[in-house]
């Protein structure tokens, strides 16, 4: 039976709060619903401090759900009692907003080669069969990758006319917008751009494009720390982000500067969580083994130190990489142990966003002055 985010709702409008005369629904005490598969995640805010009130709440929830909607559903109840604090008030946002797009995730590493746009891809694909409205740009300008991983390199954006105006129409594949600066050079053409040229082809392919509706932006930015990074920020509201890195030190190290620079008072873009990837290696003929050639649980202790969420770890497995090499994101394999690493990671994330946008203000846009050659970070 495929659960639906609309049944779940119907069946909790069954139930009054504790101590008031209106549903859940109707209350407002139903602060999210997400479903994956057969597991049901309900998020709820509840008034009566008791801890009688909350067990009441999260039985008749349960009972609820399995009564109505499914009985073998998994049901995961997060419970928050007391009257929530009034958000604090925040400056408005002042970059350029995209119309229809409801959260952006920038995917960062510290280094290169750690699997970043791998890493990114396979989100991005886990996320479109989850159900969502999912984009991806491809905004490393100098070594851009998607148009390869989605089978689409000999692709070219068309022009679309929207209210009058000329906008870049998106590549679609596997249920993923994409647009790259790979689309608009030759597969042995070096892009060799200052940082102006840069940024203004990527404000290009955010602005001058119709994205639609869309849920989940994933923005897989160049390793490193630097222009095109502070470009992004400056350009809009970035939700959170996501940084990838193998167990090895001298990466671990990269990453920490790449937690660090998001973390800036400056910057203030919430780090959602570190993924670790090429955790380890199982050999084909020793699937009980596991060999962890970069080194163990790197990136879970740096999340520890950092004290920022550790998303998962993906294996090294022959297959993600030839999956990449050939269009085809390993993600869209059924009932593998990679498919099912990458849901857990991207229901991880998701939950990660959810937290954030309920707990946090918008990020602001990042306003970046640039003087005698220096460049200073300004929050606007």
């Amino acid at each position: 039976m495929k659960l639906q985010k609309k049944d779940v709702l119907k069946a909790l409008e069954k139930i009054t709060v504790p101590g008031e005369g209106k549903n859940m629904v109707e209350s407002g005490a139903v602060t999210n619903v997400m479903v994956f598969g057969d597991e049901v995640v309900v998020d709820i805010t509840i008034n009566n401090p008791s801890l009688q009130a909350r067990k009441k709440t999260e039985v008749e929830i349960l009972k609820t759900i399995h009564a109505e909607v499914y009985e073998k559903a998994k049901i995961k109840i997060n419970v928050k009692v007391g009257v929530e604090a009034a958000k604090p008030k925040t400056n408005t946002i002042k970059g350029k907003p995209i119309p229809g797009i409801k959260n952006i995730i920038a995917v960062a590493s510290g280094k290169g080669g750690v699997g970043k746009s791998t890493v990114t891809a396979n989100l991005a694909v886990t996320l479109a069969k989850m159900g969502f409205k999912v984009g991806l740009l491809d905004a490393d300008i100098y070594g851009p990758s998607m148009p390869i991983m989605f089978d689409v390199a000999q692709e070219k954006p068309l022009a679309v006319n929207i209210d009058g105006k000329s906008k870049m129409k998106p590549i679609e594949s596997y249920g993923v917008k994409l647009l790259s600066i790979g689309f608009f050079t030759q597969p042995n053409q070096a892009v060799i751009w200052r940082g102006p040229m840069a940024s203004k082809a990527l404000n290009q392919m955010i602005f001058d494009a119709h994205w639609g509706e869309i849920d989940f932006m994933l923005i897989d930015l160049p390793p490193g720390t630097g222009d095109i990074h502070l470009s992004i920020m400056q350009a809009m509201p970035v939700t959170g982000a996501v940084v990838v890195s193998t167990p090895q030190e001298i990466a671990l190290a990269d990453a920490r500067k790449g937690v660090a620079m998001f973390q800036q008072d400056s910057i203030n873009v919430p780090v959602l969580g570190i993924i670790e990837n090429m955790a380890y290696f199982t050999p084909e003929e020793l699937p009980n083994n596991k060999y962890f050639i970069f080194g163990k649980k790197g990136a879970k202790h740096l999340s520890e130190d950092l004290k920022v969420p550790f998303l998962g770890e993906i294996p090294l497995v022959q297959s993600i990489r030839e999956a990449g090499d050939v269009g085809r994101p390993a993600a869209m394999q059924t009932a593998t142990p990679i498919e099912a690493a990458f849901e857990e990671i991207t229901k991880n994330v998701v939950q990660e966003v959810v937290g954030r946008n309920n707990n946090l203000p918008p990020t602001e846009a990042i306003k970046i002055t640039t003087m005698a050659g220096c460049s200073s970070v300004k929050k606007q």
